[in-house]
């Protein structure tokens, strides 16, 4: 019964699936919704109308914004840098990807609340990664179809994820410092650019085309590590002593997973000789704008401007023979036919199918 049901649902699939262009060979490439008509090619770099490659690069300033020690701490900014490149594939008009390599270093303050003797404590993390991003163009996901405007800004959304290693290091004035007598060093933390460095992004960006190799993005990215020792604060959670607990900088915010920001600006190279790159270029609005073009044309379509001449049916814009004998059939490039190919045109030929001279009528000649 199930079976039954099963073939009964992709029998409209298969039905429908078939093209009436049978193909004989792989190099032949039909156009199942135009039955062939259309002039169909294989796509290559050869038929490409727009460049889709580009590179990178840009940055600004990082900070550890969702954590346990902030960069925005007690009225005062701890600024950090980061700094990215990566080679972009636009896929669609839509869409695209990019494989990103991000390096850079936050600062980060924080206090523990149960132990003042600490003081402020003073935190970096520098950090690395390696990411796959999608990137999708709003402006053209979104853009109207009576625009047809040309447009210099896009917006775009991203998200993406990799591994990312780091390295942090803690400094108070308690327990997290280095000291000789008592035996003390700063907490610290070595993230390993590894399976276990998982991390996500994701963010806005605005791009200017500048021209047709250059585009310039402001963007902001947020990323979470998924870790809770990214901020610096440490492997443990808490170490209770007779004192009470002295290392607790993961418990100021009862969270486990650390994450930043970055505000950047960037500078997108565009590859390729084509004068359009494919992020820059929606392909409906460009079909509805050559529809609006032609319904607000003054000048109706003219069929056959240079006239028909010699009356054979066939435009004399590209007949091949504008002085074919009235009544003879010809081709589609108005060439009278000559099914035997003696050189006698079938409109006198006496003998259709049988090669002959012209001295006699296009018939072969008997001896």
């Amino acid at each position: 019964m199930k079976l039954g049901l099963l073939l009964l649902a992709m029998l409209p699939v298969a039905a429908y699936a078939q093209d009436s262009i049978s193909v004989s060979s792989y190099n032949q490439y039909p156009n199942t919704f135009s039955s062939g008509s259309a002039d169909v090619q294989q796509f290559d770099n050869k038929a490409r109308k727009f460049n889709d490659w580009s590179i990178t690069v840009g940055g600004g300033p990082a900070f550890m914004t969702f954590a346990d020690l902030k960069s925005f701490y007690d009225g005062k900014t701890n600024w950090g840098w980061n700094a990215y490149g990566s080679l972009d594939k636009q896929i669609t008009h839509t869409f695209g990807m990019s494989a990103q390599f991000t390096i850079g270093e936050t600062k980060q303050q924080a206090q523990l609340p149960t132990n003042p003797a600490a003081g402020i404590a003073n935190a970096y993390t520098k950090f690395r990664s390696v990411a796959l991003m999608g990137d999708i163009n709003f402006s053209n996901l979104m853009r109207r179809v009576d625009n047809n405007s040309p447009f210099r800004w896009a917006l775009h959304g991203y998200l993406g994820a990799g591994f990312m290693g780091f390295k942090t290091e803690l400094i108070d004035n308690d327990a997290s410092r280095y000291s000789v007598s008592p035996p003390r060093i700063p907490i610290r933390n070595d993230q390993k650019l590894d399976i276990n460095s998982f991390f996500m992004q994701a963010g806005i960006g605005l791009k200017y085309n500048v021209s047709r190799l250059l585009d310039v993005e402001a963007r902001v990215m947020y990323i979470n590590s998924f870790d809770e020792e990214f901020d610096g604060g440490g492997e443990g959670r808490s170490l209770d002593t007779p004192l009470g607990d002295r290392i607790n900088y993961n418990l100021i915010d009862d969270s486990y997973s650390d994450a930043m920001m970055t505000f950047n600006i960037g500078l997108t190279f565009k590859l390729g000789k084509h004068p359009s790159h494919l992020s820059w270029h929606d392909p409906l609005q460009e079909a509805y704008g050559r529809i609006y073009t032609l319904e607000n044309t003054t000048q109706e379509l003219v069929v056959c401007e240079k006239g028909d001449l010699d009356n054979d049916g066939v435009c004399d814009d590209w007949d091949r023979q504008l002085d074919t004998p009235a009544g003879a059939r010809v081709d589609g490039a108005g060439v009278a036919l000559d099914i035997d190919l003696d050189g006698v045109i079938d409109h006198i030929d006496k003998c259709v199918t049988v090669p002959g001279p012209a001295s006699n009528e296009g018939c072969p000649v008997t001896q």
